[in-house]
């Protein structure tokens, strides 16, 4: 069980994260303002050494997050994309993982909180599926330990995809022929392959290579010129500010619980990981997001509320760090933040071919 300590950068993580994101133009960038009025522009950080000092705080991304009791075979991602896209694992059959994980748009739908069966809503929003298996946990409250145990939750949520229960999934899903094929390349081992949990692996290990490499990896990997002079700045922005102090390791966050308001109070109706854990210390905390792709990814914070990454940024320091940014702090995070926007394997999330229901697949249920 994580401790209230352990959780106490979320809120000012998931706000600064989102906040960081938008990629700064030329009007943001302090040293070209510095210039037009006739100032001294910033000195550009040694870059190095920023490197050398980043490469410390964050780490290399990986291609993959693997799980030490099942490989990822090409058989069981390719049954997870499937399963992924597939939206008749929900009750009217127009929902799937992609709904509100759209991975044509950095794994989010945009929307403050996602629509779901019948158009009701939950009270969080959407997290990106990117990068999510490097977490700690899965949901903001780190309800679920990995993405194999999240895959689980929304299929059987009443507000979410709706379906009665596990067996009517199992059900359905061998109902449907084509798949019978794909579970038992994925699965060879298993008498019974087609299952609940089994299907929840598979989606596990598609979602598990969901990574999303960026123009800061190649920095990190020795590329001194993957970033320009006022995203290198940024860096040197967001790493002295303090946002490192949660939005660390390869996520650039996902790694560990904050309370949001750590330093001054902020208002929010949601008790966080306090209806996990029943703990109350752990009122108000959150798991930090991480902020890889961020700029794409809003609207920001658990409850969607805030819209404008400037502003995110700014409440963020101002909750979280007790500190109060200036316009150039600002464009200056938000620079680097841009350089976190990275691109997935086009051929890896494409939508695949579905294979068709057969005579005994049931229908859509709209009640």
């Amino acid at each position: 069980m994580q401790s209230s300590r352990i959780g106490v950068g979320v809120g000012w993580v998931a706000t600064l994260a989102a906040l960081c994101v938008a990629c700064a133009s030329s009007d943001d960038d302090p040293r070209v303002r510095a210039a037009e009025q006739g100032k001294k522009a910033p000195a550009v950080p040694d870059r190095a050494q920023l490197a050398e000092r980043a490469r410390r705080i964050f780490g290399p991304l990986p291609d993959q997050v693997p799980r030490s009791d099942y490989s990822l075979t090409p058989a069981r991602t390719d049954l997870g994309r499937k399963l992924y896209y597939d939206p008749r694992l929900s009750k009217s059959q127009q929902i799937s993982c992609n709904s509100c994980h759209d991975l044509a748009r950095y794994g989010v739908d945009g929307e403050p909180t996602s629509p779901g069966h019948r158009g009701q809503r939950g009270a969080r929003n959407s997290p990106s599926v990117y990068n999510a298996a490097l977490h700690i946990a899965q949901f903001w409250d780190g309800r679920s330990p990995d993405v194999e145990d999240q895959a689980k939750g929304p299929i059987l949520n009443p507000v979410e995809m709706a379906m009665p229960s596990e067996e009517a999934t199992v059900a359905l899903l061998r109902s449907i022929p084509g798949y019978r094929a794909d579970f038992e390349a994925a699965f060879p081992d298993d008498d019974e392959p087609i299952s609940y949990d089994n299907m929840a692996l598979a989606i596990g290990a598609f979602e598990r290579r969901l990574m999303t490499p960026s123009p800061f990896d190649a920095f990190l990997a020795g590329d001194d010129d993957a970033l320009d002079d006022v995203q290198l700045a940024g860096l040197e922005t967001f790493v002295n500010t303090g946002c490192v102090t949660c939005h660390q390791g390869p996520a650039i966050g996902g790694r560990m619980y904050q309370k949001l308001g750590l330093v001054k109070p902020y208002a929010t109706a949601d008790t966080g990981r306090h209806a996990v854990t029943g703990l109350e210390g752990d009122r108000g905390v959150f798991k930090v997001p991480s902020l890889r792709n961020i700029e794409k990814t809003g609207p920001y914070l658990h409850d969607g509320s805030i819209e404008s990454l400037d502003e995110m940024i700014r409440i963020m320091a101002e909750y979280q760090l007790g500190r109060a940014l200036e316009d150039g702090q600002v464009a200056s995070i938000r620079a680097f933040l841009g350089a976190l926007t990275g691109r997935p394997d086009a051929s890896y999330v494409a939508k695949p071919a579905l294979p068709p229901s057969g005579p005994n697949t049931p229908g859509p249920d709209n009640t």
